[in-house]
């Protein structure tokens, strides 16, 4: 792959390298000349290029690191000098207008490149692609997230904590510590993963933010890269804690074990299902997916001069070739309650083994160093250091036990999940032919008061890490199961947990919005479900830049910058109205004007209407368009850079 990047780039003659229409020319004859057209994803017509030419940068890097060649090195460098080239003349005003559009983590790659050059001329690139509307806030301590396309930001924290280790800048470390902190315990689910659809949402506000759309496993492959940094500079256990909670909740969760294929979307949906993708669909997921797998031997320890961190419970060897020393790891964790160390060494030698005491271990931790108890007065969170003269053959056994504990979404402490030690549990709701099973009514509530999982569960026998819910389910009982091991049914991670006051006036509320849409049903007079073939053929669908969806099994239409129009039948001589179905908790630009017979009834944003629920919207057609007729033409039209839609259902009605 290297030696035909350098045959490409050779022909070409000036160090380009890209795979877009017309790439080199709109980069250096408008880009380059300070003609700037930025979106969020769109630089000119071209989507996200500097956010793809970073990872043909991290894999020639990688190459070169890791596979020793040098060639790989010399494309990269050839490359960066003809970015030279393209950003350097840029005026301050046009840096940041460019940086408007998704760069990745270009500016870590080529902070890497000067690292492994000694160039600083890559040193002062790299720091070209810094977006102060994003880092300056962060670097004083203001979540400016909520908004923000989550993936998009992630990766300029990851090259700022590369170019604070280069440069000693502790501005750039302070940022990148306040947006670890803000994500891990603002923006956060109990996976580790983070977004819906896509964005962050308000700090803390995370109850009705849950469906197909959350957790976009990006995310999480770059705030595990963001922790590995933290914990260099500083080795806190509650940061590995959060680095086993990803990478064992949400990382080992994505891939299918029959076949491989992964999850772009980590579903969270209350009654959903993991969809796994294509692997030739080559989505941003998929790629960093088959990086994700072959990763889980790289953070398994960490040291300096004279200590020896672990970081994570995974059976392993680990030869130390300066101190003369193998350490062999045994363990099944997580299907195992503890580890087993065995030391290998050339000569006795001294040492600090630092074992981490996570903080979900609420009922202690025992340690024994050659079969001798050693007293342990850390608290959960913290490491344990056992400080001794190693030799071959000595042996450290770590037992923790788990315990089941219920953790709440932060604005709602009656939506739950259930944790056993590190792992997130999933209520296996059965398969996903299962008809029944895909209505959220037959999601079962937990039906107690009790804050303690143990006293309303047991353990199902001969099944490790599993339990069942005793008389507390409703309508039925649910078998738990670490979510990891859960693929091709359906599950839930969060219940909603009530008395019998509770749900009598949750059903209440149930049922005033059954007899709303019974109301509609009732004054309906044409219906058309966008997205299906047939009853779109049937209402003369029309459009321009659309397309379909599908979420949570509804299907749907969109378009982006464009539009799409339906003909519905309505009463020549009645009041009219249009009713329209969307799903309230998209985020992202989308408003769009409503159109009947080529007039505006309505501009709309549907961007946060309201987490978590579909919404049927209802807009008057005034009788000077509708007298007469009988039918009529509903057209939805974005506006520029923004989604018309989805749109999920219309519907004419008496008004």
């Amino acid at each position: 792959m290297v030696t035909e990047l350098k045959y490409l780039q050779d022909k070409d003659g000036s160090g380009y390298i890209g795979a877009f229409p017309n790439g080199k020319k709109i980069l250096e004859k408008e880009v380059g000349k300070g003609d700037i057209r930025s979106q969020g994803f769109d630089l000119n017509g071209i989507w996200v290029p500097f956010y793809t030419q970073h990872k043909i940068m991290a894999g020639l890097r990688d190459a070169y690191r890791l596979c020793g060649d040098t060639t790989a090195l010399v494309v990269e460098k050839h490359f960066a000098d003809w970015l030279d080239g393209i950003v350097t003349p840029l005026n301050e005003e046009q840096i940041q207008r460019m940086l408007r559009c998704e760069h990745g983590g270009i500016s870590e790659t080529l902070a890497d490149l000067y690292a492994d050059t000694k160039n600083e001329k890559y040193l002062l690139i790299s720091k070209i692609f810094y977006q102060k509307a994003i880092l300056d806030p962060l670097k004083e301590g203001k979540d400016v997230l909520p908004g923000k396309h989550c993936n998009t930001n992630i990766p300029k924290l990851v090259a700022l904590s590369r170019i604070y280790e280069l440069t000693g800048d502790t501005s750039d470390r302070k940022a990148a510590e306040f947006f670890w902190q803000t994500v891990v315990y603002h923006h956060s689910y109990v996976t580790g993963g983070n977004g819906n659809n896509e964005y962050f949402g308000p700090a803390d506000k995370l109850r009705s933010s849950l469906g197909e759309g959350t957790t976009e496993s990006c995310n999480v492959y770059n705030m595990l890269k963001l922790t590995e940094h933290l914990f260099e500079w500083e080795p806190s256990a509650k940061v590995a804690d959060f680095y086993e909670r990803a990478l064992f909740n949400h990382i080992l969760a994505t891939q299918n074990p029959e076949n491989g294929r992964v999850t772009y979307n980590l579903s969270l949906d209350m009654g959903g299902f993991k969809d796994f993708q294509d692997p030739f669909s080559l989505t941003c997921c998929v790629g960093t997916g088959m990086e994700n797998h072959s990763k889980y031997g790289k953070n398994i320890y960490y040291h300096n001069n004279n200590e020896l961190f672990t970081f994570q419970y995974i059976a392993s060897e680990l030869t130390w070739k300066e101190k003369g020393i193998i350490l062999t790891q045994k363990t099944k964790f997580p299907e195992e309650q503890g580890s087993h160390f065995e030391f290998i060494c050339e000569k006795p030698i001294r040492l600090i083994l630092q074992i981490r005491y996570p903080d979900w271990a609420k009922t202690g931790v025992e340690i024994k160093v050659n079969g001798s108890p050693r007293r342990v007065n850390q608290q959960p969170g913290s490491y344990i250091a056992i400080d001794r003269t190693w030799k071959s053959g000595d042996i450290i056994e770590v037992k923790f036990p788990f315990s089941l504990r219920l953790e709440n979404m932060p604005d709602d402490s009656n939506r739950v999940a259930l944790m056993y030690g590190p792992l997130v549990m999933a209520g296996d709701l059965g398969p996903l032919a299962d008809a029944a099973s895909r209505d959220a009514m037959y999601v079962p509530v937990l039906m107690t008061e009790k804050r303690v999982p143990s006293t309303w569960t047991k353990p199902v026998k001969n099944k490790t890490n599993t339990f069942v819910t005793v008389k507390t389910g409703r309508p039925r009982d649910i078998e738990l199961k670490p979510f990891y091991t859960i693929y091709n049914r359906r599950y839930s991670i969060y219940w909603d947990q009530f008395n019998e006051a509770s749900w009598t006036a949750k059903q209440a509320e149930y049922n005033a919005v059954l007899e709303t849409l019974k109301k509609i049903r009732e004054a309906q007079i044409d219906f058309v479900q966008p997205g299906e073939m047939q009853p779109e053929r049937n209402h003369n669908f029309k459009g321009e830049k659309t397309s379909t969806g599908s979420f949570k099994e509804r299907p749907n239409r969109e378009s982006r910058s464009g539009w799409f129009s339906f003909d519905l039948k309505v009463k020549p001589d009645l009041a009219n109205a249009l009713v329209v179905d969307y799903w309230g908790g998209f985020p992202g630009a989308k408003t769009f004007d409503i159109l009947v017979n080529n007039k505006i009834i309505a501009t709309e944003n549907i961007s946060g209407k309201k987490d978590g629920q579909f919404i049927s919207i209802q807009y008057n057609i005034p009788q000077e368009i509708s007298k007469g007729k009988a039918t009529v033409t509903v057209k939805f039209q974005a506006h520029a850079s923004n989604m018309a839609g989805p749109v999920f259902g219309i519907r004419t009605i008496r008004k």
